[in-house]
């Protein structure tokens, strides 16, 4: 079997917990590097996180410590209403991990992993694209030997979803406007999987209790969620929560899931619609943007939310495709 090498991106927090599970437990993902990078929580925090479950997931790959602010904007305060204070629903977490932090930073060792393996890395980035950003400015020759950067962010009106944090503007891209903007001019492969159909997917409560049922790993989801699903329960009335991070999985391992268009993307990096996801329609798209040299990117639009529910649960009891 050919396996996939990926790269993860990442700021654990609940959902990028989840999303880490399933590259650690799926048959065809060799995970070659996890880079960690500010946002659900502190990037203490996040580091401490990554290392945590490193040693709880049993997976080998380097954990490098990544950005700890935004490009240009200033830093907003982590979202401990939704992950709780530690990131992690606040369950207990040791102390001290037996893993340790690789010692390259994560923008380097996304360069590392791309240089030593052209043309076969994806990276899936479900956090601030800082780190990506960085990587960029220093080696900006990597784009074209990067097999595919599959991004969980943006919004882009599609079914309804607009913003999580303003009317118009998703968590990730608004984190660090200036990153995004810069990693989705690049020309790479890039798929943007966005609150239009993250939102689409909903683990349940029924789901989420079903899934406690079939070992460790199910159990171990059903116990960090917990303060994340009375989050969405107490401000969009969901019973159970939208399926984020790993969205972005998904559609590397099953592209056929989900229904995209093609087109170039700019962000709002100033203003009232800071952090607002623009995609330029066939002849439509906002005048003051410059759209020259934007390379067409993969937009997901719809999403068999069924088929997404069933590949997590078959992965975490070991039958995943």
């Amino acid at each position: 079997m050919t396996k996939m090498k990926v790269l993860f991106d990442t700021d654990p927090g609940v959902d990028d917990a989840m999303a880490l599970l399933l590259l650690a437990r799926h048959p065809r993902i060799a995970l070659l590097g996890v880079t960690t990078v500010f946002g659900n929580a502190s990037l203490d925090q996040v580091v401490h996180n990554a290392l945590y479950l490193k040693d709880l997931y049993g997976f080998s790959a380097p954990v490098a410590r990544g950005a700890g602010r935004p490009l240009e904007v200033a830093p907003g305060e982590p979202p401990a209403f939704v992950h709780g204070d530690n990131g992690l629903g606040d369950i207990p977490l040791p102390a001290r991990n037996e893993a340790r932090a690789d010692m390259i930073p994560a923008h380097q060792l996304i360069i590392k992993l791309v240089r030593a393996h052209p043309h076969e890395i994806t990276i899936i980035a479900v956090g601030r694209m800082t780190n990506l950003a960085q990587a960029l400015a220093e080696d900006p020759g990597i784009a074209p030997l990067v097999k595919q950067v599959v991004i969980m962010g943006g919004a882009f009106g599609y079914n309804g979803h607009c913003g999580n944090v303003t009317a118009v503007a998703e968590a990730n891209i608004i984190g660090d406007p200036h990153a995004a903007d810069r990693v989705l001019a690049a020309h790479w492969p890039i798929a943007m999987v966005g609150l239009d159909v993250t939102m689409e997917t909903v683990m349940s409560d029924q789901y989420l209790a079903e899934l406690a049922t079939t070992g460790d790993d199910g159990a171990f989801v059903r116990k960090i969620s917990h303060g994340y699903q009375d989050f969405h329960r107490k401000t969009i009335n969901l019973d159970g929560f939208p399926v984020h991070d790993s969205s972005a999985v998904a559609y590397a391992l099953h592209p056929e899931f989900f229904d995209t268009i093609n087109c170039p993307v700019r962000v709002v990096d100033h203003g009232d619609c800071i952090g607002q996801t623009l995609a330029k329609d066939e002849g439509d798209a906002a005048d003051s943007f410059n759209w020259e040299g934007r390379a067409k990117i993969r937009v997901c639009t719809g999403v068999e939310s069924q088929a997404l529910l069933n590949f997590y649960r078959q992965t975490l009891v070991g039958r995943a495709t």
